[in-house]
């Protein structure tokens, strides 16, 4: 038995045994190909939102086919001012954010949500123009939209086209 236990051949059935564990471990534990994102429910955020501000909110009427909300939230941002973020990844499992506020200046909220002020063009969705805005370092998209109440920001890694398709859910809810 002492062969065994001390020169190479010890050192390769050791390795052996340890392999072959491993192995069988691999072989017995439960695996998923499939990828998890944690769907989070907004409704109720969206309503504690509309309760707080004095305007209608803007919130998708339905997720874009393949979109996962996967986050929500309310802040404060400047001046005091409530801002509602709602988070997606979208059908080609890139980011996209949609976040309002009657935060004032307009333009500086806007700014921030972009990380750009730079104006790259519009885009038409749904009768409506919202301006675009690309900062190319972070391969940052957004799509702006002013009113004189409240600004609309949809941002992230999605291409213009996965933008446009979640502005063209949105609708603004009775205020209250």
């Amino acid at each position: 038995m002492r062969r065994f236990t001390q020169g190479f051949y010890g050192y390769a059935v050791a390795l052996f045994v340890c392999l072959a564990a491993a192995g069988l471990f691999l072989l017995v534990t439960p695996q998923s190909r499939e990828e998890h994102i944690p769907r989070l429910d907004y409704s109720i955020t969206v309503a504690n939102f509309g309760h707080s501000v004095p305007y209608g909110v803007w919130a998708p009427s339905q997720d874009p086919p393949g979109w996962v909300p996967n986050s929500n939230r309310i802040a404060k941002g400047e001046n005091g001012a409530q801002v509602l973020y709602l988070g997606y990844a979208t059908a080609d499992r890139q980011h996209a954010m949609f976040a309002q506020s009657d935060e004032q200046p307009a333009a500086g909220f806007a700014s921030r949500m972009a990380n750009t002020d730079k104006a790259v063009g519009t885009q038409q969705v749904g009768g409506a123009t919202w301006e675009k805005r690309f900062r190319e370092d972070k391969k940052q998209r957004s799509l702006v939209r002013v009113l004189p109440d409240m600004t609309l920001v949809i941002t992230g890694t999605a291409d213009w086209q996965e933008l446009a398709q979640l502005a063209s859910v949105l609708q603004q809810r009775p205020q209250g």
